[in-house]
């Protein structure tokens, strides 16, 4: 099977490692960062949200609209605006970018950032509200009949769009979460579902918990499986090891000193989703695991979202990739610490390895495939 490659579409040059050096949102460097991604083979970027961050759907608007291939994955919370604005602000956005939108729907793991923009449902209401509205935008993306909903958390009616996206039969969706709830609202909903990197044995466990909720809700082909990392890359082992050693001092330091950029994801204490007390358990369990994966950074910033980095040359993450793949992964979602320099040297060094390795692979299946039973038995 295919595999694709998400980058990250920041707004600014700041990050975990470096405070950013000017306005939340520079459109010259947003530009520049998208650009980098698409000219070094990745295949789409993520505009993330934040309750106080810069509006991804204007800036995802802004990106398609200058750039001929790079997909965008854009992020949503639910809790922001009604499904039947939010359905049309997506078809437009897909029209802008000749249909190449995949939406995030973001349930949210905090309860904090969520009541920053007035959220105050529990969590486990907020999963069954974010697939109550997955399957209204999914419906209005659709329908060209108009239609009434009556629900647990939505009420309208003879609502029909006039704008419908690009592509057929509708945009991707994707989803995320590690919890039971979540499992059951992206097994039902998703179609791409995405994790956070955690060692091989973990992750073959999230894999068969959204097969199986998958399963119980009747579908017969289970989401994508996304698996995201931060790379630390560099020529040799030692160096590689190194630049890991310096990231995690740098991250702490700025941690101590209460910078936002490290410390905004929850307000001390273990965070409340299940997704990155995951991130803490497996750190306190061991630094090291399988081929390149690396604890330390997640457990640096106290398990804030993608923190567990791989480590090593090209070669040695591009093999650990390829372990996932073996699991089943075949979306890879990767950022580094100095977000534009990363997303070069790992689209030059590390994509075209994976893609090379898994051509070969797949090509091997279709030779054995296309031999008899008798002819791969020899």
């Amino acid at each position: 099977m295919p595999v694709e490659f998400l980058g990250i579409a920041a707004t600014h040059d700041g990050s975990e490692t470096h405070p950013r050096s000017g306005a939340s949102f520079d459109k010259e460097y947003t530009l520049r960062l998208a650009r980098a991604h698409e000219d070094h083979g990745w295949d789409r970027v993520l505009f993330a949200y934040g309750s106080g961050s810069p509006d991804p759907a204007p800036a995802a608007a802004y990106i398609a609209s200058r750039l001929d291939r790079l997909g965008i994955l854009l992020a949503h919370r639910p809790n922001v605006s009604y499904p039947t604005f939010a359905a049309k602000t997506f078809a437009t956005l897909d029209r802008i970018s000749d249909g190449r939108l995949t939406v995030h729907f973001i349930t949210g793991g905090n309860d904090h950032e969520q009541r920053r923009e007035g959220d105050t449902l529990s969590k486990d209401e907020r999963y069954a509200r974010t697939r109550e509205y997955i399957e209204i935008v999914k419906r209005i993306w659709t329908s060209h009949e108009p239609f009434d909903h009556e629900g647990e958390h939505y009420r309208f009616h003879d609502f029909v769009s006039d704008v419908f996206p690009v592509r057929q039969p509708r945009p991707d969706v994707s989803f995320g979460g590690s919890s039971p709830a979540a499992y059951a609202a992206g097994g039902a909903e998703a179609d791409i579902y995405c994790l956070w990197g955690e060692p091989l044995e973990r992750t073959a466990e999230q894999i068969e918990a959204v097969k199986a909720a998958a399963r119980a809700a009747g579908r017969t082909t289970p989401p994508r499986i996304q698996v995201a990392f931060r790379p630390i890359i560099a020529p040799t082992e030692e160096l590689a090891w190194e630049k890991a050693y310096r990231t995690v001092d740098t991250i702490k330091a700025r941690r101590a000193q209460g910078e936002a950029a490290v410390v905004r994801h929850h307000r001390g204490g273990e965070p409340e989703n299940t997704g990155s007390r995951r991130l803490l358990s497996i750190a306190r369990s061991g630094e090291r695991f399988d081929r390149a994966l690396w604890t330390p950074t997640a457990a640096a910033t106290g398990g804030a979202g993608n923190s567990n980095a791989l480590v090593g040359t090209p070669e040695t993450v591009a093999r650990a990739l390829l372990d996932y793949y073996d699991l089943g992964v075949d979306i890879i979602s990767a950022r580094g610490y100095d977000l534009l320099g990363d997303a070069v040297d790992f689209g030059r060094y590390v994509i075209p390895l994976v893609r090379d390795e898994v051509a070969k692979r797949d090509a091997e299946r279709s030779a054995l495939g296309a031999r008899t039973p008798s002819e791969a038995g020899r």
